[in-house]
């Protein structure tokens, strides 16, 4: 799911295929390979038996998701120099945030490693916004029908597996887990579809790109917006249909062990609301004044959802805590809530601050930073025989 669903995933940029599926593959295998000697050193550390197996490795491969997601942040903008630096620098601070929600605030194992989606958005941002925006006109920022097919083609093979990637790490109730997980991305889907639809001028389903500020409308050869003058913060990808899809997954990632069914299927439904209507009216506002340039929309997909995710979570244990001394230890609620709200403030602090010093770090002039001109271009780093008959 992570080297074939997020590589097509990311594919929705119209010269920019081979490295988004290429280099999410190469930062992958890597990034497995480090989380897991950064699990054994763990293991180490606490002076327990080290034992490298499917646990282990279940454990880099979605620790590894973070740094996929915060690729989508710079997709198109980052050399594979400053992607593989990113990568390790990405490992090591999530680690440490894992360590201290782990030690200090008391968060159980499994649950430290699913903070990877909230991380991965919050430390991707952070790391967008010290990346030069590319000038205005730029063209290759956007989409075709074939990359569009090939990134909805990655969308629905993330859902279909989302629900085991849920509950690799559940260790007595697996089961809950890939249900609840199954019933939040139903109601997520079929909500994007009514929501696309509610939202566009037209009626019609939005799949991928919106039409961006200051495009031209599609003529009826080619179906892609050309950006006349537009906002270059304003024409990332608006996330609808094909992003909105996995919104309930990702918003009932903590609370998928619960026995009520009908609590992921509400956070589905609100997750794919907050998707939709998040970048349907908060993009144009937000993205200018905070400086966000977020290329395929992370923000939306996994950011708002894992904070929905969270704070649903914290309710949860405090409501079942609560239910179980029948309201009369006070106080404790209070720690249990103050400590999992602590693990949640934690983790974004954490990214967006190693966010902003890895993008500064990316940017020395020994990285070799991109020239804002290559943005978006697979020619930059692939041999293409075929040019002599076009491309």
């Amino acid at each position: 799911m992570v080297i074939f669903g997020f590589g097509f995933f990311l594919m929705v940029l119209r010269r920019y295929g081979f490295s988004s599926s290429g280099f999410n593959f190469l930062l992958v295998v890597l990034g497995v390979q480090c989380c897991v000697l950064a699990e054994d050193f763990l293991v180490f550390l606490r002076g327990q038996q080290n034992q490298v197996g499917l646990e282990s490795l279940a454990k880099a491969f979605v620790s590894v998701a973070a740094v996929v997601i915060s690729t989508g942040a710079v997709l198109g903008r980052a050399s594979p120099v400053q992607l593989i630096v990113m990568s390790l620098v990405e490992i090591i601070f999530f680690y440490v945030s894992r360590c201290i929600n782990r030690t200090f605030l008391e968060v159980p194992e499994p649950l430290t490693v699913m903070h990877v989606y909230l991380f991965g958005a919050y430390f991707g941002l952070a790391l967008a916004s010290r990346f030069p925006e590319p000038p205005p006109g730029l063209d290759k920022n956007r989409s075709t029908p074939k990359s569009e097919l090939f990134s909805v083609l990655g969308t629905v093979f993330v859902w279909v597996f989302w629900p085991s990637f849920n509950s690799i790490l559940a260790k007595s109730k697996k089961v809950e887990a890939v249900l609840n997980t199954y019933l939040a991305l139903a109601v997520s889907a079929v909500a994007a579809f009514i929501l696309s639809a509610l939202t566009s001028k037209d009626g019609k389903f939005r799949m991928c790109r919106a039409t961006a500020p200051g495009s031209v409308p599609p003529s009826p050869v080619r179906s892609a917006c050309v950006p006349v003058s537009p906002c270059p913060r304003c024409c990332s990808v608006q996330a609808h249909v094909r992003s909105a899809v996995l919104a309930g997954g990702v918003a009932v990632t903590y609370t998928a062990h619960c026995n009520h069914p009908w609590i992921a299927m509400v956070l589905g439904l609100l997750g794919s609301v907050i998707t939709i209507l998040g970048s349907h009216c908060l993009q144009r506002c937000l993205n200018p004044a905070l400086k966000l340039q977020d290329t395929s929309g992370v923000h939306f997909t996994f950011g708002l959802p894992a904070v929905l995710g969270a704070v649903a979570a914290v309710v949860l244990r405090v409501v079942e805590d609560g239910i179980e001394t029948q309201w009369n230890e006070l106080s404790s609620l209070g720690y249990t809530a103050f400590f999992n709200i602590g693990a949640f403030c934690q983790t974004i602090s954490t990214a967006l601050i190693t966010g902003l010093i890895t993008g500064l770090i990316l940017n020395i002039k020994l990285l070799k930073a991109v020239h804002v001109s290559k943005y978006f271009d697979d020619q930059f780093y692939w041999e293409f025989p075929h040019l002599s008959v076009g491309f």
